[in-house]
């Protein structure tokens, strides 16, 4: 599902906690088994485990509330080889992934805490240039085709495959659990052609599709076109749907969906200052027209004592508009908004005003403090109010070189008339996760 915060608070850390929670690979996890001049093997392997509890449950699953535990461990090789002087290489990586939920299922129903799943996960092999193509760079055309995760711009659209739902509704919907782990990643089958390198002008063109009936087996094309400058990188992207399969009844409209986002990031040439933005416009397969926009600012107090960072952002999604792959890609927050509104309450990147404030501090090389507060306003899921309010606080913790902690504390606050949640009591959640780099 899911750089943290806006500013480095330890190399590892940041680079690890990011990874679980956007989406990525795990840093930092590699065994070199080979490496001469010409051409490198690694084995990588990546673990992670959490436990979850809720006072509540949603949408009508029964009980009073939720215990639950998710994990997943993945192990494969990866590697390239150089051919030639001007450094064109041959590259892939091959791995199998191994999940599971356990004891209650998560709070929203998702999960049964009976999900267990081992399959491959990334399988693909591609090709960059070196400097064979000076005009476009070192490395400036790249491609790559198989098994892989895809990610583009903040993450706001593609994010990887990452929705892994369990067998509630038995073979059909079991992606193998691990939830809000986001076990499973890599789109079944893609092609990714990247032109340009690190810019100033570079592009993505791009083709994928899902096997993931939660994502209604969708298949999409587009290309991602941005301008690199010291002050930040402006962005726009055309998405394309090209077929889908809606086995599970998710009630997505993709086959022939025209969406088209512009975005910034960057800080305007002031180090202390982060901004972003993003506008999209999206035509579903039927002709409906929505959008969704987000404007975020943020300032880090570097003179201070633990150099913290405050952000604001303000969200809006538009009735019926599809957030197709979001997730999280700077940490938490982004863009699964509240652990529990996002996760097992709604809303779920539809139909909601959403306003956010986010604090955090960093009082060792090791250790990060953050705070996250959630407005939810004129939200809808599902049919359902789920207006509310919501309070993260988190820690992200390297104890050392093969274990980070990061445990999370939320409460969340449903407005008298949301129909979410099965009582209008304040709900209090934990989470902790264990991500152990080998």
């Amino acid at each position: 599902m899911k750089t943290i915060g806006g500013r480095a608070s330890g190399t590892l850390l940041t680079a690890a906690i990011a990874a679980v929670t956007a989406g990525l690979a795990l840093p930092a996890s590699a065994y070199n088994l080979h490496s001469d001049d010409q051409s490198e093997l690694n084995l990588d392997v990546e673990a992670i485990a959490g436990t979850f509890s809720s006072q509540e449950n949603y949408f009508g699953k029964p009980g009073n509330g939720s215990d639950w535990q998710e994990a997943y461990i993945k192990a494969g090789l990866s590697g390239h080889r150089l051919y030639g002087e001007q450094g064109a290489a041959v590259f892939g990586a091959f791995n199998v992934l191994a999940s599971g939920t356990f004891g209650d299922g998560d709070a929203g129903g998702n999960t049964t805490g009976n999900e267990r799943e081992f399959d491959i996960e990334d399988a693909y092999v591609g090709w960059r240039s070196g400097n064979m193509l000076p005009g476009l760079g070192e490395n400036g055309l790249e491609f790559s085709f198989g098994r892989q995760n895809i990610s583009l711009g903040d993450g706001f659209l593609i994010n990887g495959d990452s929705l892994n739902l369990g067998d509630f509704a038995g073979d059909l919907s079991d992606r193998g659990g691990a939830y809000w782990l986001a076990a499973r990643k890599a789109f079944d089958k893609s092609l990714w052609v990247k032109v340009g390198g690190e810019g100033p002008w570079r592009s993505d063109i791009f083709w994928f599709e899902s096997d993931n009936n939660g994502q209604s087996n969708v298949e999409m094309a587009g290309i991602n076109v941005e301008h690199v400058m010291p002050q930040g990188t402006i962005g726009a992207m055309y998405l394309q749907g090209l077929d889908q399969n809606d086995v599970l009844g998710m009630g997505h409209d993709r086959d022939g969906m025209d969406t088209l986002s512009l975005r910034f990031q960057g800080n305007m040439g002031v180090e202390q200052l982060f901004l972003n933005a993003e506008y999209v416009m999206q035509e579903n397969g039927s002709g409906a027209d929505s959008d969704a926009w987000t404007a975020e600012a943020g300032w880090t107090f570097s003179d201070l004592p633990w150099s913290p960072t405050v952000n604001y952002r303000f969200t809006r999604y538009d009735e019926g508009y599809d957030p197709l792959f979001f997730g999280f890609s700077r940490g938490y927050g982004t863009w699964y908004q509240g652990e529990v509104a996002a996760n097992y309450a709604g809303p779920f990147g539809s139909d909601a005003d959403i306003h956010h404030i986010g604090i955090k501090v960093a009082p060792t090389e090791t250790l990060a403090l953050g705070a996250l507060f959630f407005d939810f306003n004129n939200s809808s899921t599902f049919g359902a109010s789920s207006d509310g309010q919501e309070l993260d606080i988190y820690a992200e913790w390297v104890v050392n070189d093969h274990l980070i902690i990061s445990p999370l504390v939320g409460i969340y606050s449903p407005d008298s008339d949301n129909q979410t949640q099965n009582s209008n009591d304040n709900n209090t959640y934990f989470q902790l996760l264990a991500i152990v780099p080998f």
